[in-house]
């Protein structure tokens, strides 16, 4: 039961995660948004799990996709922290 507790945590956590890296990529749409007090605390929050996604120079066409593949790569990495708990504990 604790297992399947901290499991849920860590999804929970990882979920949240992603929201605020969803929240930080729309921010780029509005001008002088990174420089507001929500803009700031958001980008101090995400900026060190996506400068390790920005040294593989993911832009085409002057789009971004670092974030969308940090988005996936925490969400593989989620799941196979899980399957790896359930694993252990049984």
């Amino acid at each position: 039961m604790i297992i399947y507790n901290l499991i849920n945590f860590i999804s929970y956590a990882a979920n949240i995660y992603i929201g605020l890296l969803a929240i930080y990529a729309l921010l780029s749409w509005f001008p002088g948004a990174y420089d507001s007090a929500i803009g700031r605390l958001i980008s101090r929050i995400c900026e060190p799990y996506l400068s390790l996604f920005d040294r593989f120079n993911l832009n085409i066409g002057g789009i971004g996709f670092s974030i969308i593949i940090a988005i996936f790569v925490l969400r593989m990495g989620v799941t196979i922290l899980g399957r790896l708990l359930l694993t252990l504990a049984y």
